[in-house]
């Protein structure tokens, strides 16, 4: 059997998605899962012994050059590329236009979707031929993958243990490697200050408190602080000078270089982002916080990992903009993420 997963974007995302692919190998031994990404966030699924192919695709490009011959010879090349596979399955978890366009030209008769009601864009629903409604306890968002891919084999995913895996290269973990050597014998803690809405960032000045407190609690502690464009890299500077000796910024890495310091820290804080769920996708504990988003539904689980939620009446609301922002911001406590950070690693 070969089927095709459709998950294009975003980095967040398509980590939930890693535990589709155990299952699907554990559910029919042998088969052959390829999968739909976004060029940005092929690192992610490069190299995974679980996939088959890959099909890339530059939907953001394509978008704003519709009719340009680079666009129509791309979206082509994707076709042949798809009905050469002749795949028996199409799961398409995504849920929006641009997947539903995706399944349409699959060449593959059996393309299963969510039903409408936990579609992203209703339209979709035009390009699958079965729709999957969802149980009540499908509420995190990885069950809901898993119950899309279990339906065609009736097997109860909650019952199985599924693991998920990142490739990093040997040269990759050395680096990661040297770079952890140049820091104290304490604690190496990843403070991920960047994420994508306004709704999800945290202040600058709660995270100079946090990290004063970690530094006071843990001796001989580092705190390494990635940052992905430069309004990042330069909120991290910030942050970093304000705690003092013992923060340190790092130099932009790929996702995979990422993924390999991930690997190798004690602890990661952060937002509701995609390298919180790198780390926790590589088995670093996490402690994360949400505001306009819902922990309960995307932050990590398991024992290794605490999800902070704000208490203020209106959380998870999923706004991007708010004129309560700030308060918003401030309604996280640093002791609140400081207590998650003790109960992962006492001192």
């Amino acid at each position: 059997m070969r089927v095709l997963i459709i998950k294009a974007s975003a980095l967040g995302d398509i980590i939930h998605a890693l535990p589709v692919l155990d299952y699907l190998h554990q559910a029919k031994p042998g088969i052959e899962v390829d999968w739909v990404v976004e060029e940005p966030f092929r690192q992610i699924l490069e190299g995974n012994p679980l996939i088959s192919k890959l099909h890339l695709v530059r939907t953001k490009v394509w978008r704003k050059r519709p009719f340009a011959a680079q666009t129509r010879r791309e979206i082509a090349e994707l076709k042949e590329a798809l009905g050469e596979r002749r795949y028996d399955l199409v799961f398409d978890i995504q849920g929006n236009l641009k997947s539903g366009l995706i399944c349409a030209i699959s060449g593959c008769p059996d393309r299963i979707g969510f039903d409408r009601a936990e579609l992203q864009e209703s339209v979709n629903a035009l390009f699958t031929r079965r729709q999957i409604p969802l149980r009540r306890e499908d509420y995190h968002i990885t069950d809901k993958y898993l119950r899309l891919v279990s339906v065609p084999f009736a097997k109860d995913f909650r019952a199985m243990q599924l693991t998920t895996s990142i490739q990093t290269t040997p040269e990759e973990d050395a680096n990661a490697e040297a770079l952890l050597a140049t820091l104290s014998d304490g604690l190496v803690f990843l403070f991920q200050y960047g994420t994508t809405w306004q709704t999800k960032f945290w202040s600058v000045q709660r995270w100079i408190e946090l990290g004063k407190e970690v530094l006071d609690r843990y001796h001989d502690a580092s705190i390494l602080f990635p940052w992905g464009n430069d309004s990042e890299r330069e909120a991290a500077f910030t942050i970093a000078a304000g705690i003092g000796r013992g923060a340190r910024v790092l130099e932009r890495m790929t996702l995979k270089e990422l993924t390999a310091v991930l690997k190798k820290v004690d602890l990661v804080v952060g937002g509701d982002t995609g390298p919180v769920q790198l780390a926790a996708a590589v088995g670093t504990p996490t402690v994360s916080f949400y505001r306009a988003s819902d922990g309960k539904r995307s932050g990590p689980r398991g024992e290794h990992h605490v999800v902070v939620q704000s208490p203020m009446h209106c959380t998870r609301c999923f706004r991007t903009n708010c004129d309560k922002d700030a308060q918003c911001r401030d309604s996280i406590k640093p002791e609140m993420i400081l207590a998650g950070i003790e109960r992962l690693i006492p001192r």
